[in-house]
């Protein structure tokens, strides 16, 4: 990407671009959501879950720790069922989860372990859990995707964002463009998480981000 259209991509307001989406649509959508966890996905299902027939694909290879994923996989099947007994809050959601994989997170790093947290290691990151999401959208028909991870004030809405788009064309898959963290998204999801009880982790789930304390 060359640096003027990073810069262009830098300015876009994606939570303005969201809202006209929704504000638009005339059916109700399927949306395949990839989740990094379940602290981060309540205030985007709380919110999408009244536009949208929500599948939310936990897919995370990039968690080091058997029983760290487990955990937070057992926290996001336990809220989804939490939010489907809510009465008149939104459409039913379902769950597909991804297969556990780290293999796969340490094949992308290689060689970027030295990067600083939310560098060029991390872009890699984004791009394999939302190219696996994309290629799952596709195949189950879905009308759109996109991942809970902008909500974190830790993360690169805008290569977020960029990443999406372009698998978007790659997969001939609508992507949902976001920055959830706006509206008071992030509080919204502490809030929430008080609510429900929900184990918040510190760190992303990799062994690098683990000794400096990123979530998401």
């Amino acid at each position: 990407m060359t640096q003027q259209k990073q810069k262009s991509t830098n300015a876009r307001n994606f939570q303005r671009e969201l809202d006209k989406i929704l504000a638009q649509l005339t059916d109700v959508p399927r949306l395949l959501l990839h989740s990094c966890c379940a602290p981060c996905s309540s205030y985007v299902l709380e919110y999408l879950r009244q536009y949208f027939k929500i599948t939310v694909f936990y897919y995370n290879p990039n968690i080091s720790m058997e029983e760290e994923y487990c955990k937070r996989v057992a926290e996001q099947k336990r809220l989804i069922a939490a939010y489907n007994k809510l009465p008149d809050s939104g459409y039913p959601i379902s769950v597909i989860e991804g297969d556990y994989k780290p293999e796969a997170f340490y094949e992308i790093a290689r060689g970027l372990e030295q990067c600083p947290e939310g560098g060029e290691r991390c872009f890699a990151c984004y791009e394999l859990r939302l190219r696996r999401t994309a290629e799952l959208a596709r195949q189950l028909g879905q009308d759109y995707f996109t991942t809970t991870l902008t909500i974190s004030p830790l993360k690169n809405a805008a290569k977020l964002n960029e990443i999406g788009e372009r698998l978007s064309e790659e997969y001939q898959i609508p992507w949902l463009p976001s920055d959830f963290k706006k509206k008071d998204g992030y509080k919204r999801s502490i809030e929430l998480s008080a609510e429900y009880g929900l184990y918040r982790q510190n760190y992303c789930g990799c062994v690098y981000s683990r000794t400096q304390n990123t979530e998401g």
